[in-house]
């Protein structure tokens, strides 16, 4: 009877705990894609994969000039600067490899570089709302993950966060 009355006790207070815990939801994307500072940031990264492109371009132009004199000469060349010339278009082929793939990585952590700053100051906006509103978690709604939020336990906060990343007041109203 004693272990029944704890279980049954232990339950009531669990299901009075559960209604009273209040949760926000947003959408992280369309936060980030909103906020200025990640707009300048995308046109940063045109812009700078934009010269990484243009030198690509000289240097398959240079290739493709150098593949057509080879192809045009091949037949009066003698042998030792055919195989010099082979040599040569290997090396510019591999060097442009090489040039595209550190293109690629610099692209790569010149985004992280940039994106760091903006995803602190979204997270530091989200965690200023949870903690101002008293929110025990905030989900993500992204990707579909959430088909179903009651209306009744969880608050959406995407208007509170951009009050926040805009630099004005918390609007903690419910």
């Amino acid at each position: 009877m004693r272990k029944c009355f704890f279980l049954f006790l232990f339950a009531f207070i669990s299901l009075q705990m559960s209604a009273q815990v209040k949760f926000g939801y947003l959408s992280y994307d369309s936060l980030l894609y909103s906020m200025p500072e990640y707009i300048k940031a995308q046109q940063d990264l045109a812009a700078l994969k934009k010269t990484y492109d243009a030198e690509m371009k000289r240097s398959e132009d240079n290739f493709n000039q150098q593949f057509m004199e080879f192809i045009d000469g091949q037949n009066s060349f003698p042998e030792n600067i055919l195989l010099k010339r082979q040599k040569e278009l290997q090396q510019l082929m591999e060097e442009s490899l090489k040039f595209k793939e550190e293109a690629q990585r610099l692209l790569s952590k010149a985004e992280e570089e940039l994106m760091a700053p903006i995803r602190k100051k979204l997270n530091d906006a989200i965690n200023k709302v949870g903690l101002e509103c008293g929110y025990a978690f905030v989900m993500n709604t992204d990707s579909n993950a959430y088909p179903f939020i009651s209306a009744d336990m969880g608050v959406g906060i995407a208007d509170k966060v951009k009050a926040v990343l805009e630099g004005k007041p918390t609007p903690i109203t419910e």
